[in-house]
């Protein structure tokens, strides 16, 4: 028997079962290449970065975030940015743009948990009522039905339970992976803004000249 057979003999509720698994395979594909651009190598990010600020060069940090195009450089393109109105100014754009790029990551994450505990629970719906169809059978042959007869009701039963199960556990698994990975990216944008926040600290009280960035387009 082909899964499409099984599909169908799964009754109205493997709709949105496979509606679920669709919505569920869009946003776990989504988050993994938005997690994989994400990423930085974070020693040589900030080799380059302490490189263009320890000279002064601000427009050329911006320049390298520009390149990089992670997360990370994101959020601290957006606060040399700011570098002229002072070192507060940059610690409070660093923040918020930081808050932006979060929420980016975490996009579509809650809908991915809700498949996760949903579609279990759609599948348990049609055990149900897969099971009421049973006996509705046999009421209706007077209880002399025949296993041939409830087969119908105990198809739809057992099989939406297997399939609401299955794509309730892809997706849950993917969302604490998920979870897991942007959590060490949201680990390492921490660590950068931070470093480059004292690295301006030292330049401004120190008394540097720098370059001062021109406005660039977001």
């Amino acid at each position: 028997m082909s899964y499409l057979e099984m599909f169908l003999k799964g009754g109205y509720m493997m709709w949105p079962i496979l509606l679920c698994s669709i919505i569920g395979i869009g946003i776990i594909i989504d988050r993994l290449i938005a997690v994989r651009k994400a990423k930085l190598n974070v020693p040589a990010f900030m080799v380059k970065i302490r490189g263009y600020l320890k000279r002064g060069d601000v427009q050329g940090a911006i320049g390298y975030c520009l390149e990089d195009k992670s997360s990370a450089s994101n959020i601290i393109r957006k606060g040399l940015k700011k570098y002229r109105l002072g070192h507060e100014r940059v610690k409070e754009a660093i923040e918020n743009a930081g808050k932006l790029e979060i929420g980016k990551l975490e996009k579509g994450l809650s809908m991915l948990a809700t498949i996760s505990g949903v579609a279990p629970l759609i599948g348990f719906l049609g055990t149900v009522t897969g099971m009421i169809q049973a006996f509705v059978q046999i009421e209706d042959l007077q209880g002399s039905a025949s296993p041939s007869d409830l087969a119908a009701g105990i198809w739809e039963a057992l099989i939406t339970t297997a399939f609401g199960l299955a794509v309730g556990i892809i997706a849950y698994t993917f969302y604490n992976y998920l979870v897991s990975k942007i959590s060490k990216v949201v680990i390492d944008m921490e660590v950068i803004s931070n470093d480059v926040v004292d690295i301006i600290e030292e330049a401004t009280g120190a008394g540097r000249d720098v370059q001062e960035p021109e406005e660039i387009e977001m």
